[in-house]
């Protein structure tokens, strides 16, 4: 049976797929992309499959090439690692770190942070995957996933950074035209933006004098990205139901006001930074779990 050549094909092969082209692959592996695309082609010959379609305006990944992709990832993931493992204790930390946030806390507060990460870090390449789907910790090699809510994968394990609760809040000029809400049912009756691509978070808890309330909310316009719902808040286009760290800034300046704050249900959410089995002991993975628990387990955003 033939076997792969070496390390660069594959290499050329993944980065060739995560950066569109051949160019860039060439300019990231310091190569000619003529170059890239013999690796590449050698390895579709070793292997006896096509696994990139190549136009003249961009590659697309074949089935075959999806697959054997993620084994790819799998396969250099494991070799950066055990290179770095081995020169840990001599090491500072080191290498791509590919981890995986939802959209709300990294837009809002993990990407302006992470400058003083690579200031402190500057050999760690981080790739950065902002998206509010729940990504396959394992097919995608990630190294860390931060979600909210439970533990998303058996195989990971969870630390918890911080506990955090979702705010009903909406822009000044809204309430203005359309009244305050003084009871949760009088929510029935105005626009309220709920993220699509999680039904639950369209159904608002509150605690009434008479017991727990469950208001089925529906609005003009839905979204399933929370960064998109925080902004047609803030231009005034509904009741928005986002969690603290979204908000806070925008409360703060008076951009928008809490409705309904003392009938909202308290939740205290966990926020999970998640990662696969010893990968801890990497020290690129140890800085960023530090990191994230020293730079948001006090809440910033409360300003305490």
């Amino acid at each position: 049976m033939a076997r792969i050549g070496d390390r660069g094909e594959m290499e050329a092969f993944v980065r060739s797929v995560e950066l569109g082209g051949f160019s860039a692959a060439a300019r990231e592996l310091k190569l000619t992309p003529s170059a890239i695309s013999k690796l590449v082609s050698r390895l579709e010959q070793t292997l006896r499959a096509k696994l990139l379609n190549r136009t003249t305006r961009r590659l697309t990944v074949t089935p075959e090439g999806e697959l054997f992709l993620a084994r790819c990832r799998r396969i250099l993931g494991e070799m950066e690692d055990a290179e770095t493992e081995v020169g840990r204790s001599r090491e500072r930390p080191r290498g791509r770190l590919r981890m995986s946030v939802g959209v709300g806390f990294g837009v809002h507060q993990l990407v302006p942070a992470l400058p003083r990460f690579e200031e402190r870090y500057p050999e760690v390449e981080i790739d950065l995957h902002v998206e509010d789907r729940v990504e396959d910790a394992a097919r995608e090699a990630l190294d860390i996933v931060v979600r909210p809510g439970t533990l998303i994968d058996e195989s990971l394990v969870a630390k918890p950074l911080f506990e955090f609760e979702r705010v009903l809040c909406a822009a000044p000029g809204y309430l203005k035209r359309r009244g305050v809400p003084k009871a949760p049912e009088d929510l029935l009756k105005h626009n309220c933006i709920a993220i699509s691509s999680r039904p639950p978070f369209a159904r608002w808890s509150f605690d009434t004098p008479t017991g727990r309330q469950i208001i089925d909310v529906k609005g003009a316009v839905t979204v399933n990205n929370a960064d998109c719902v925080f902004r047609l808040g803030v231009a005034g286009l509904g009741i928005v139901r986002l969690n603290e760290f979204i908000v806070a800034e925008a409360l703060a300046r008076g951009k928008l006001v809490r409705v309904l704050p003392e009938l909202q249900s308290r939740e205290n959410v966990k926020m999970l930074a998640m990662y696969p089995q010893q990968r801890h002991r990497l020290p690129r993975v140890a800085a960023m779990l530090d990191f994230l628990s020293s730079t948001f387990g006090a809440r910033p955003w409360r300003g305490g």
